[in-house]
């Protein structure tokens, strides 16, 4: 990303920085406040919002920095003028703040960030979402209100859809055809809960229902089905193949029918127990039988896959080159450019029952699987990200997936207008 570093370079030059609001101020965005401190000249994060004051200026002092207490619009203009560091219980008052050039939302929140978002984009403001719960349930519209208010939404570098969107994009850029986008993760158990995954999430100080939706399959989901949107691309079949692989990812060129990939025009997937892990990888094909000859020569064997991939994905660490991108060139790392071609559903987790509030994305309830948008609106299947809240009708066994007609949903949400209007813009 050299032009990025190069145009932030001359922002720290000219001391115009970009100026970052962030919306929460947990485990990821504490990272990113650090990284952009210490490590990225030519921007800085202007405010922050978050529901605890105290882990906002948590994240600050654990940069270095001592920020002040702004709880309206204009104390939080003065300190962003003055270039004092601010925090705020009250997002949408950092969002009506003159001297925000972008947000990044890191609240992992459906509801609330759907509300942060819409108002991010009415305000013109290029949105970083590092919400991919959020994204995999209404990104599509989301993406196109940004469009239309001439801003943009993009999900972000260092997470795995980003890094699928920019290998995706390499790939492309050598005449090679993408037909499987995927992620590789080092175990999975869907009927994983809070329970079984405190310990690890009190060892790396995360949230444990955060850890459990990457345990039980849920995050890499909404991360492949995000990936598909941005990319026109679909599942094979529900959950998608989700192999177990031990070898090397170059392996998995074998794993395919590549006539089936080409009838259905690319897929997402992801695999279990690969190396190099945890990455991400891209497999496609050439046409030109003389440029198949140079690939050969260059060692990715005689096809007709040839496999690229990425070894790492550093989630903050990269998230300023998504912000310089948004900012200065109007460039979304991973951003649908219209309808939805895959969804995230809910699936029982257990066996519920008739009256069962359901709880939240990473839970002892539901876990997330990847259904084509199609088979989804057919089927009138329960998307995930809208799963949270709602009420059972009727006994659910383990492991189905849940319908609209199995649920109430709670009444007076956002989320669920939202999703009625992508689906009135992108008819099935």
């Amino acid at each position: 990303m050299i032009i990025v570093d190069n145009a932030l370079r001359r922002r720290a030059e000219q001391r115009r920085p970009i100026r970052v609001g962030m919306v929460g101020a947990g485990f990821m965005g504490r990272g990113l406040v650090r990284h952009i401190v210490r490590s990225v000249p030519g921007m800085r994060v202007a405010a922050i919002a978050n529901r605890s004051l105290a882990n906002a200026e948590r994240a600050y002092t654990e940069a270095g920095l001592e920020p002040v207490r702004a709880d309206t619009t204009q104390r939080l203009e003065a300190a962003i003028t003055a270039c004092r560091p601010a925090v705020t219980e009250d997002a949408f008052a950092l969002l009506a703040a003159e001297g925000i050039d972008c947000l990044v939302d890191v609240t992992g929140a459906v509801e609330f960030g759907a509300r942060v978002t819409i108002a991010a984009i009415e305000r013109g403001l290029p949105v970083v979402t590092m919400n991919a719960e959020l994204d995999g349930t209404i990104g599509p519209l989301l993406a196109h209100r940004a469009r239309r208010a001439g801003t943009l939404l993009t999900a972000a570098d260092g997470d795995q859809p980003g890094v699928q969107g920019n290998l995706l994009r390499f790939v492309r850029s050598l005449g090679v055809t993408p037909l499987v986008a995927g992620n590789v993760k080092g175990f999975q158990n869907e009927h994983r809960t809070p329970t079984t995954q405190q310990v690890f999430a009190d060892r790396w100080g995360q949230n444990v229902n955060m850890v459990t939706s990457f345990t039980d399959g849920t995050k890499v989901s909404f991360e492949q089905a995000i990936v598909a949107n941005a990319h026109g691309m679909t599942v094979a079949r529900r959950g998608m193949y989700a192999r177990e692989h031990t070898g090397h990812i170059d392996e998995l060129t074998e794993a395919y029918d590549v006539d089936e990939l080409r009838e259905l025009g690319g897929v997402v997937d992801y695999v279990i127990g690969a190396r190099p892990g945890p990455g991400v990888y891209v497999l496609g094909t050439h046409d030109d039988p003389r440029q198949r000859h140079y690939l050969e020569l260059y060692k990715l064997g005689k096809g007709p896959l040839y496999s690229f991939y990425t070894p790492y994905h550093l989630c903050h660490f990269e998230v300023p080159h998504t912000v310089a991108r948004a900012v200065d060139f109007a460039d979304a790392a991973l951003t649908p450019p219209g309808g939805p071609r895959v969804d995230v559903v809910a699936t029982a987790k257990r066996d519920l029952k008739a009256g069962d509030t359901l709880d939240g994305l990473g839970g002892y309830d539901t876990y997330g699987v990847a259904e084509s948008h199609a088979e989804t609106r057919a089927q009138r299947l329960l998307p995930m990200g809208t799963a949270e809240g709602c009420v059972l009708r009727r006994g659910v066994a383990m492991d189905a997936v849940l319908t609209y007609d199995d649920v109430t949903l709670p009444p007076g949400r956002l989320i669920d207008e939202l999703r009625r209007e992508q689906d009135e813009l992108f008819p099935a």
